[in-house]
């Protein structure tokens, strides 16, 4: 019997993504459009919700509660398994070097705190939540992310701009890969828990590494420039970002992994993609500057079918 995802925040590079990824997998897809319609009355009979919702950071505060009230009332009255991308900004300076369940969600930045409150209420909501965990995302359409927003955007002239320290280790994950593991959770929700954390392993990175990988991948020699952070602190005044950008630049200084236990208890089999490749995809659409496919605006659009059961 086809199983069905209700996908919230297609047009976003997590939604767009898993939305791809579901259907490849052969499920039926319904992309949710916010601006017309009801959330309750699109969760009736669906499988699995996925959460993909994610407002400009400067709105996590006035949004993000009212949201996660719409998807635990759509979940409680359809039944429905919530999936939820979770973050590393929970996590703060003193935390362990390995992220995972079992690690206190201590962080005190307004971002870290925002996404844990968030978090908990999923926990405590009664409904079933699946919470995959996730490294800095590497797209494959240049998405506004650190990747391709600041880190690649000089590499044309040879540079990769690294904002931390570049022999400190960091996480990192292929968004391909992350939303065919959402799939894969989504088809053993029956085994686990009721409220779940998982933490997608990725890649570990140091930023010495990421720049040799991404070598291959261009096929020519770059050098690492270090990112200053004096322009943000000076734009404070004026732009809003820039203190949320600020609270969370410990993150390009600590040295974290993804603790991939959790995650290989569950899908002990998965093969993520190598990363000079997921590297290679995610520069290709940078150096042509444009997008490498359209994005689904509303439920008569479906994502573009690929391979079915795409593989790494």
């Amino acid at each position: 019997m086809t199983q069905t995802a209700l996908i919230l925040g297609a047009s976003g590079r997590f939604g767009r993504n898993v939305a791809e990824a579901f259907w490849n997998a052969g499920w039926r897809v319904h992309i949710f459009d916010r601006r017309t319609g009801d959330l309750s009355q699109a969760a009736c009979g669906v499988d699995v919700i996925v959460n993909g919702w994610n407002p400009p950071y400067t709105k996590w505060a006035s949004q993000l509660p009212g949201l996660t009230d719409q998807v635990i009332a759509a979940a409680k009255s359809s039944g429905a398994t919530v999936i939820l991308p979770g973050n590393v900004y929970v996590y703060g300076p003193d935390a362990p070097e390995a992220f995972g369940p079992g690690v206190s969600h201590a962080a005190q930045n307004t971002l870290g705190r925002l996404r844990a409150e968030m978090e908990e209420r999923y926990r405590t909501a009664g409904i079933r939540c699946i919470v995959l965990r996730a490294g800095d995302f590497l797209d494959t359409e240049a998405s506004g992310n650190w990747f391709d927003r600041v880190m690649a955007a000089p590499l044309k002239n040879g540079r990769l701009k690294y904002p931390g320290d570049p022999d400190v280790p960091h996480a990192w994950a292929y968004l391909p890969d992350v939303a065919r593991a959402t799939v894969a959770l989504a088809e053993r929700r029956a085994d686990l828990p009721d409220h779940a954390e998982i933490a997608f392993p990725g890649y570990t990175l140091t930023g010495k590494q990421l720049a040799g990988m991404t070598e291959l991948a261009v096929g020519w020699k770059l050098r690492i420039q270090r990112m200053s952070w004096l322009s943000i602190r000076l734009a404070q005044p004026f732009w809003p970002m820039a203190r949320h950008l600020l609270e969370t630049r410990y993150l390009w200084f600590k040295p974290h992994r993804m603790d991939p236990k959790s995650f290989d208890k569950v899908l002990p089999g998965f093969v993520e993609t190598d990363p000079v490749k997921a590297l290679g995809r995610a520069i290709a659409p940078i150096l042509r500057e444009e997008s490498d496919r359209p994005k689904p605006t509303d439920e008569d659009q479906h994502p573009l079918p690929t391979a079915r059961h795409q593989r790494a």
